[in-house]
């Protein structure tokens, strides 16, 4: 054999030694399910078939207090994922205990990211004492639906057939009266059945508007505006404003098949509304718009997406798998219109600022202005998503809205509990 051919079958196999190198496995864990599960497993999967170095493992768990508490233990005991999904809401309770990786910017900008790319309201959610713990993916607030056909006889509706501005809470309560005074039908579609956890975002709404605090160490101070804020949503029920009782499904039908002119609700409900807009199972033209300046601002609940790295004290997460993890974060973010199919506000900047959201309807009319007034759950670690001072909440504003309690006693109720919860330990 020749020295050339003994080279050249060396390289054959130095290469396909390299062909055949596995790649480097990154575990990751989220609470995505229905459409946000299909988007993720299409960004997951065209990650995965766009380079060969990494592979990211999914697995999605049961949204809420489960996929939480399961965390929280993985982590406790060094066996916890390289990657989670996390509710920004969330991390005044989980980066003081140590349960985040905190990110640098040095190994943000290893991957093209910066702080500039996102939304500043979002990227502040996402970082606890200076520190970040976890990259924005989206924000998802509290958004008005309207029935243009019903507020077009309401007289609401501007030349372009849009919404006219609503700038006050009489203005707005005029608008529920005046669809039914001139339609019969429904001013407000909301949901308020017991498990609701609609009345709670809604009154951090109201409560942001005013700019009114809510806790302070660790104690409710919101005093006469929390009691006005809930007096509120009584009085949309006292004037027959909206359905009693009204459960997910059925308020949104309400809404969906023409029994209301407007519907408070999350930016997820888009796609179901869009869809049923083309498919010709909601029969009206329908707008989507931020939510109004009720009481001084247009300030609105949301809560955000963001992508973590858990802290795993026992067994850090290596060099390669966080190289990783961060590759797969900066890929997520660039391709983050299949994230925006969802009616979920991306967190990354030129997503939204592109001709391709542009033309991303209803979405961009609502996305900006949303985004930039977004307000989260007041923090410690009794809030967030599905967390204890939310369903506290949800309890006695439900009874009050549905008229089983008066204002008064609800509220009194209300900080009673909330005070007792918040001067108790955190659950492990």
């Amino acid at each position: 054999m020749t020295r050339i051919s003994r080279i050249l079958i060396f390289s054959t196999l130095l290469g396909s030694a390299a062909l055949a190198q596995p790649t480097q496995k990154i575990t990751f864990w989220n609470f995505l399910g229905g459409g946000d599960g299909a988007r993720m497993k299409q960004l997951v999967d065209g990650y995965n078939s766009s380079q060969n170095k990494y592979q990211i493992e999914q697995t999605t768990l049961q949204w809420g207090v489960p996929f939480y508490t399961k965390v929280r233990t993985s982590t406790s005991v060094g066996e916890a994922p390289d990657l989670i999904s996390f509710h920004l809401s969330r991390m005044t309770g989980w980066a003081p205990d140590n349960l985040l990786r905190p990110i640098t910017q040095q190994e943000l900008a290893s991957v093209g990211l910066k702080q500039a790319d996102f939304f500043p309201r979002l990227w502040n959610a996402a970082k606890y004492q200076g520190k970040l713990y976890a990259v924005p993916l989206d924000t998802h607030p509290l958004v008005l639906y309207y029935n243009k056909d019903l507020a077009g006889k309401a007289g609401l509706l501007d030349s372009r057939g849009n919404l006219k501005p609503i700038k006050s809470m009489a203005e707005f309560n005029a608008a529920l009266k005046a669809v039914t005074d001139k339609t019969g039908k429904a001013g407000l579609a909301f949901q308020n059945n017991p498990t609701s956890s609609a009345p709670w975002r809604m009154w951090i709404t109201l409560m942001a508007q005013q700019k009114a605090k809510i806790v302070e160490n660790n104690k409710l101070v919101a005093g006469e505006a929390g009691k006005k804020a809930l007096a509120t949503m009584v009085d949309w029920a006292k004037n027959k404003n909206m359905a009693m009782n009204a459960d997910y499904p059925s308020f949104v039908a309400q809404f969906t098949t023409g029994e209301a002119a407007f519907m408070i609700n999350g930016v997820w409900e888009v796609p179901s509304v869009v869809d049923g807009r083309k498919a010709n199972k909601i029969a009206f033209d329908y707008g989507v718009a931020p939510m109004p300046a009720l009481n001084g601002s247009q300030n609105v609940w949301a809560d955000s997406h963001g992508l973590a790295i858990p802290n795993n004290a026992r067994k850090p997460i290596s060099k390669e798998n966080l190289a990783g993890a961060l590759d797969f974060i900066a890929y997520v973010q660039k391709n983050s219109m299949i994230w925006a199919q969802g009616g979920h506000i991306p967190a990354y900047r030129s997503t939204v600022s592109s001709k391709e959201y542009a033309a991303l309807k209803p979405n961009s009319d609502y996305a900006s202005k949303a985004a930039a007034n977004a307000v989260f759950d007041p923090p410690g670690w009794f809030s967030g998503a599905a967390g204890p001072l939310q369903a506290t909440a949800q309890k006695y504003f439900v009874a009050a809205i549905q008229g089983q309690l008066s204002v008064d006693q609800a509220w009194s109720m209300f900080e009673a509990d909330a005070n007792k919860l918040m001067a108790s330990s955190p659950n492990p």
